[in-house]
């Protein structure tokens, strides 16, 4: 999914003619998937998808951890086959979305489970992103990034250093984008 859009983006460039649309839109996702690969995340999802867990690996007790931001919950399956009803779960951290793990509440009679083999037994459905529409700050990263991607096309494709060993190098993310990731940034584990 796109975290701008054409217009936007030629708004920033200052461009209004449609010869360099093509290039835009294609600069567009690939800032968009750039945004994603920085901050080990996705920022929005357009619809719901479904996820497997091993009921044994990916449990403790009665918590069931999410290998991804979880915005919105559809379902969940049960490696029993049973779906489960949203009120017998917490969404956790309650500060949330995204969700990270899922808990059955005390008052509920079920447990992870599974039949056959705990591994994909249990099927979480949802929106998996950090939110079903992504933040300001990572709309203005992504037109930012599409423009410098823009930019690029004229410059030289690397840079000389002045290194004792002279060599090429590939020119630096503007610092700004950067910033405006950070606070995004998922730490893997």
């Amino acid at each position: 999914m796109a975290y701008t859009d054409l217009n936007a983006l030629k708004t920033y460039l200052g461009i209004a003619v449609e010869a360099e649309d093509t290039l835009l839109e294609r600069l567009i996702h690939a800032a968009s998937a750039a945004v994603d690969s920085l901050c080990h995340r996705r920022f929005a999802a357009a619809s719901d998808e479904t996820r497997r867990f091993d009921a044994l690996l990916d449990t403790d007790g009665r918590s069931l951890f999410l290998d991804a931001d979880l915005c919105a919950l559809t379902a969940v399956v049960n490696g029993d086959g049973q779906a489960l009803d949203a009120g017998d779960l917490l969404l956790l951290p309650r500060t949330g979305p995204p969700w990270h793990e899922l808990r059955l509440k005390r008052s509920a009679l079920a447990w992870w489970t599974y039949d056959d083999t705990p591994e994909n037994a249990i099927a979480v459905t949802g929106r998996w992103a950090y939110s079903a529409t992504p933040p300001a700050d990572i709309e203005q990263a992504a037109v930012r990034l599409a423009a410098f991607f823009y930019r690029q096309k004229d410059a030289p494709d690397w840079r000389w250093t002045t290194a004792a060993t002279p060599q090429w190098r590939a020119p630096e993310l503007p610092p700004d984008v950067l910033a405006l990731l950070a606070p995004y940034r998922r730490i893997a584990v």
